[in-house]
């Protein structure tokens, strides 16, 4: 069934020696084979989740993965259905932990029901849209969401399969069947296929015959396959319904001519054209091990890795994973006096060496003018030095009143504190009090560049006061092992932050007098978010605990007491339907 254009199609030798020289280090191969499988990855994903939110995520894991370990792919050959192996293992995966999130009773009753349900059918209607699909071809289409999750999965092969995409043997080599068991599997799919053509035309026909109207009175008018099996009962013993299995053409003829469909700008943009993203992260990660793609690591530091192929493949502009800045109303111009932006406190005046005589009066002198107070959010908590290892002293202790507590989100919930570990989950505070963030970096499960998590809708203050929890994340657990840090270590690979962030601690502290949303951003490099309320007393315990009471360092306080204090780096008052989509430099 296998479809060959010559004319579209590198030559199996020629496709074969580009794995062979991306896999020994050759970026110009590796670029060109990442935007070659981009397409084929990203329909196989789309149409196994039907455009769920995670697609994105898993097509990036897919990529990132296969990057990663291509350098241990003994036989070019096998790399198609090697990839293709991968894409589905990390589908799978997904649907794995969404169903133990399920069994936890994490999210909102909502929230489940979402992803239970058919998420909107996205990928179904970019199929139909972007392929101009019509007739029969439009009713397979949309009979795709009417099958279960295990299913969908394997049309995704099998659709490419009769597309000429795939082989046989890939498909069953990416189930890790044989070729007689995923012949089973696939009769199966089109035989569920089939009966969901047959839904789809019943519902379609008006006036409805008067039995399948009445049993879709209790239908919540969401495809799902419990639904499937009641229509499709009804229709194959329906006189009037039952028509909608005549005349179906088969579907191997009806995809046959079919093209793979786009993938959006913003996704490839994402993937490809940004020198930030995923992939150049691990590659960059990857040149910083030891014996890693010899000779490679001088290439991926000098020059990002889309140039050449992937900058001509690639349309459309690029996700920003940026700095989110105070959005709120801007402060007058700076006097020589004033802290800069990039300060988290005001500058220490020197003393003079010796005794100065205090000037002569004047009659006609003026009194020096007092110095202007800065404004709320004039002072962005930016890059900063290590500071000396030790105990931080006296600092300011603002109002606590109402303590500040989780009013809305979707979050795990563990009691004294809650979770974000998986990306847009999101906790609304309020109050006035103390917060506590604790970063739990994963470089071990996925190492990469990070997406930092964001403060958005901003109604009152928030300041960044301290940083604490006995080490900043970028220094060396021990001695003996220098190259090992909370960020990663040389064997696992390391987790990169955006270029101009400031360097996260284990524990960092805020003070909020208001509302606002901290939303988890979990893209490229693994890790969560754990946030919990916390009163000054215990915000001072962590700060002042130092390397005698077992930490690796004293915390860093950043209060002023007043609105010199820092404000978030990650921080806006407007809401945005993706907050790292925001331009890259502050902008006070």
């Amino acid at each position: 069934m296998e479809r060959v254009d010559t004319a579209e199609r590198t030559s199996d030798a020629a496709a074969h020696a580009l794995v062979a020289a991306a896999r020994d280090g050759d970026r110009r191969a590796l670029d060109a084979l990442v935007a070659e499988y981009l397409p084929l990855i990203y329909n196989i994903v789309g149409r196994a989740l039907d455009g769920h939110a995670d697609v994105d995520d898993v097509v990036q894991e897919t990529l990132v993965r296969a990057v990663r370990g291509i350098r241990r792919l003994r036989r070019p050959e096998d790399f198609r259905s090697w990839l293709v192996a991968i894409a589905m293992r990390q589908i799978t995966d997904r649907g794995r932990a969404r169903q133990r999130a399920f069994a936890r009773g994490v999210g909102t009753g909502t929230d489940n029901a979402e992803d239970l349900a058919d998420p909107g059918g996205d990928f179904t209607d970019l199929t139909i849209m972007r392929l101009a699909l019509t007739g029969q071809r439009r009713e397979t289409a949309r009979a795709t969401r009417w099958l279960d999750p295990d299913d969908r999965r394997l049309l995704s092969l099998w659709w490419l399969e009769a597309m000429g995409e795939l082989t046989r043997d890939e498909l069953a080599a990416a189930l890790r069947l044989s070729n007689a068991h995923a012949a089973v599997r696939v009769q199966r799919v089109k035989a569920q296929l089939t009966a969901a053509r047959a839904v789809v035309r019943a519902l379609a026909h008006d006036p409805r015959c008067p039995g399948l109207a009445d049993l879709a009175r209790r239908w919540d008018g969401v495809p799902s396959p419990l639904w499937r099996k009641r229509f499709a009962r009804h229709t194959r013993d329906c006189r009037t319904c039952h028509t909608g299995f005549a005349d179906q053409v088969p579907a191997e003829r009806l995809l046959a001519p079919l093209s793979l469909v786009p993938v959006p700008a913003g996704l490839a943009g994402s993937l490809l054209a940004d020198p930030t993203g995923p992939l150049a992260a691990v590659l960059a990660a990857g040149a910083a091990k030891a014996g890693w793609w010899p000779g490679f690591g001088a290439a991926v530091a000098a020059k990002p890795l889309v140039a050449g192929s992937l900058a001509a493949t690639v349309a459309g502009s690029a996700l920003v994973t940026g700095i989110v800045v105070y959005e709120g109303p801007r402060p007058a111009p700076p006097s020589s006096t004033a802290t800069a932006p990039e300060q988290e406190t005001p500058a220490v005046r020197e003393e003079p060496a010796g005794p100065v005589e205090p000037p002569e009066a004047s009659e006609s002198a003026e009194p020096a003018p007092e110095p202007e107070a800065a404004e709320y959010g004039s002072v962005v908590s930016g890059p900063e030095e290590l500071p000396a290892n030790e105990p931080p002293g006296d600092w300011p202790r603002r109002p606590e009143g109402e303590r500040v507590r989780v009013v809305d989100g979707v979050y795990e919930d563990h009691g004294g504190f809650v979770q974000m570990v998986h990306r847009d989950e999101h906790v609304v505070l309020s109050g006035q009090g103390y917060v506590r963030v604790r970063y739990q970096l994963a470089f071990w499960d996925r190492p990469g560049s990070m997406v930092m998590p964001t403060w958005t809708g901003l109604e009152g203050r928030l300041f960044h006061v301290a940083s604490g929890g006995g080490r900043r994340m970028d220094e060396p657990q021990s001695a003996d092992h220098p190259d090992s840090t909370g960020m990663g270590d040389p064997e696992e690979g390391y987790i990169h932050l955006p270029e101009g962030a400031r360097q996260i601690w284990q524990n960092e502290f805020f003070y909020l007098d208001g509302t606002v949303t901290l939303t988890h951003h979990e893209r490229g490099a693994s890790y969560g978010l754990a946030v919990a309320a916390m009163t000054w007393d215990a915000v001072n315990d962590d700060v002042s605990t130092g390397p005698e009471d077992g930490s690796l360092r004293y915390g860093d306080v950043h209060d002023t007491g007043d609105d010199a204090a820092p404000v978030p780096q990650y921080l806006t008052r407007e809401e945005t339907s993706d907050p790292a989509e925001v331009p890259q430099e502050p902008e006070l």
